[in-house]
């Protein structure tokens, strides 16, 4: 099962669109949060508003992760050792405040922590793919180095 959400702050349209679209190839159960969402997908299950424990059910049973370029999902997805494909919401198309989704999307790619679909193309080549890895694993605590780092300042 993949599991796709767009976060709940607004909708994503041509998020879902384009993975309703794909999903007609793909023999494989889609489900997305879609918040708001005024396109009506044809080939996915989709649900407005998850309750956080229904949300981290699915999460945890989902082979593949697909979601805006939110931190939230991004660490749950990391920690958890799954896949996940971010495709960043842009600004410059109204689908939200400022590029930082962007910008984000680009440093996690950089650190090869995620896969990254930066268009409709790139985000459909990703999902047709049936073996994707988690690329990064974060652990429930900060690295050695970070800490001995820390105690230097404050010490």
């Amino acid at each position: 099962m993949i599991f796709c959400t767009i976060g709940t702050q607004a909708p994503f349209d041509r998020f879902v669109r384009i993975v309703d679209e794909v999903a007609d190839h793909l023999n494989e159960e889609i489900v997305a949060q879609v918040y708001k969402s005024e396109y009506q997908a044809k080939n996915i299950r989709t649900v407005d508003f998850l309750p956080p424990d229904e949300f981290n059910i699915l999460f945890g049973k989902a082979r593949l992760i697909v979601a805006h370029a939110g931190m939230g999902t991004i660490i749950s997805a990391l920690r958890q050792r799954k896949p996940i494909i971010i495709f960043p919401r842009i600004a410059a198309l109204g689908e939200h405040r400022n590029e930082h989704q962007l910008a984000t999307a680009q440093k996690m790619k950089e650190l090869g922590y995620v896969y990254v679909a930066n268009d409709a193309e790139e985000l459909k080549e990703l999902l047709i793919q049936p073996d994707l890895k988690p690329l990064h694993k974060l652990g429930n605590f900060a690295s050695q180095s970070l800490i001995d780092e820390l105690c230097k300042i404050i010490g």
